[in-house]
């Protein structure tokens, strides 16, 4: 989608205070996730939250990740639940593991390459296990985490 109004109808993450550093962080193109600073709990957390959920600590910080992955779950919509979309169909949702943190999964797009639309990717090539490696596109005026498929 190149026309400007019609991207700014696509979804926007909702960026509250737990969650701002992601998004700072994705504006600089690093991968970074919540994790309890207290030191003998250390647990990543994904989506951000103000209290660690094993330990109850309040102290965080933001931890850089590699970005590499693999693709977990994944789903095309068909047809598309927004209007926004209609256009884009058929497109990919998928949801990525991170390799150095196999807890978390965050939900995003498989595209050809940064700032590509959701479609830009052959869905013959969405497959679970596929390894992926985060890209960090704008979309709409906001910088977003997107994957990309690794390359052997």
């Amino acid at each position: 989608m190149t026309d400007a109004t019609r991207t700014s109808d696509l979804l926007k993450p909702h960026v509250d205070d737990d969650g701002k550093p992601f998004w700072e962080y994705a504006a600089k193109g690093e991968l970074r996730v919540q994790a309890c600073a207290r030191p003998d709990c250390q647990e990543l957390r994904f989506p951000p939250r103000p209290c660690c959920p094993h330990c109850q600590s309040f102290d965080s910080e933001w931890r850089r990740m590699s970005g590499k992955g693999r693709i977990w779950s994944y789903v095309r919509p068909h047809p598309p639940l927004l209007p926004a979309y209609a256009e884009l169909a058929p497109y990919n949702a998928i949801v990525v593991e991170l390799a150095d943190a196999p807890r978390i999964r965050l939900v995003g797009n498989l595209v050809s390459e940064a700032g590509a639309a959701p479609n830009s990717v052959d869905p013959a090539r969405l497959k679970i296990g596929a390894r992926v490696q985060v890209v960090f596109g704008e979309v709409g005026g906001q910088v977003l985490p997107q994957w990309v498929l690794e390359r052997p």
